[in-house]
């Protein structure tokens, strides 16, 4: 979701000073799909991941609902979407998420289909070994305790070592770079920072199958959104090899809000990501995929 604050970022001209070093990728765009359905909970996706073979999907709003999915092709794009089964996120407790705690953004799969969930308005992490269990909440580190109601844990990766990872959407260091948290299954720590460029916030996280930190940004203006989508190569706890990949105009896409990056029949690199609707009908859920270079 975003916020009356995230707008008025509009206004802070943060580029000028700005050093960038890195190139803008030509950015190839394989197409776009509005995806709509009649129940009641669907909107608000904020959170996707894309099978390897680009036909099943797992989706969550951020209302706590958990979404399966087969996706039809042809060819590069994307044809329909069906959902197969769809479950509340439960508590600790064994009660659906609803309000203020069920505000979840961001979604990581372990290898074994294990979820892991980040929220905001109540900023933690949990885990689920499987959709339709009991939470169960990690550790919450005590620098969370100082994030933004509305504008905290949106981004969530996992690793190949099973290592998570979290940033929050606007909370920086001193020094303005964006913090990243990782729980390695035993604590959080705080190994690396990202430079933050302009006025774009991460809003979502991947770990491709080449093993590089993937980061989708956005930023909000007064009548559209603003896409960017930059990657690193982590050589131990430095990142590294800055790339952007693509820097949309206003309006080129919705509230893209979800990161999914995957390697296709082809051997090419994808990013498929999805849009929050914010349950309003001037918006949409759609999902937009780019072939990325390797």
């Amino acid at each position: 979701m975003y916020t009356s604050s995230a707008i008025q970022l509009i206004v802070a001209v943060l580029l000028a000073g700005a050093a960038w070093a890195v190139d803008l990728k030509t950015p190839n765009h394989l197409g776009s799909f509005t995806w709509r359905h009649t129940a009641e909970w669907f909107g608000g996706i904020s959170a996707i991941h894309i099978s390897d073979d680009g036909r099943h999907l797992i989706g969550m709003t951020d209302r706590s609902t958990l979404i399966a999915a087969q996706v039809e092709r042809n060819d590069d794009e994307i044809t329909d979407i069906q959902i197969t089964e769809n479950w509340p996120l439960i508590s600790s407790r064994g009660r659906p998420l609803t309000g203020r705690v069920g505000d979840s953004e961001g979604i990581a799969i372990a290898p074994d289909g294990a979820l892991f969930v980040s929220f905001e308005g109540i900023h933690r992490v949990v885990y689920y070994p499987a959709p339709g269990n009991k939470a169960q909440v990690l550790p919450r580190p005590k620098a969370f305790d100082g994030f933004e109601v509305n504008g905290s844990l949106e981004a969530l990766a996992i690793d190949q070592r099973g290592h998570i990872f979290t940033m929050p959407e606007e909370n920086r260091t001193a020094k303005g770079d964006i913090p990243v948290y990782r729980w390695d299954g035993q604590s959080w720590s705080t190994p690396f920072v990202l430079p933050q460029r302009g006025d774009f916030l991460p809003v979502a996280a991947d770990f491709g199958p080449d093993g590089r930190l993937y980061v989708l940004e956005r930023d909000v203006g007064w009548i559209g959104f603003r896409s960017r989508l930059r990657r690193w190569e982590l050589n131990g706890d430095t990142p590294s090899a800055e790339e952007v990949l693509f820097q949309t105009g206003t309006g080129a896409h919705d509230n893209l809000e979800g990161l999914s990056v995957w390697r296709d029949d082809e051997g090419r690199l994808r990013a498929t990501m999805v849009s929050d609707d914010n349950f309003l009908a001037l918006q949409r859920t759609e999902l937009v995929e780019y072939a990325l270079p390797d």
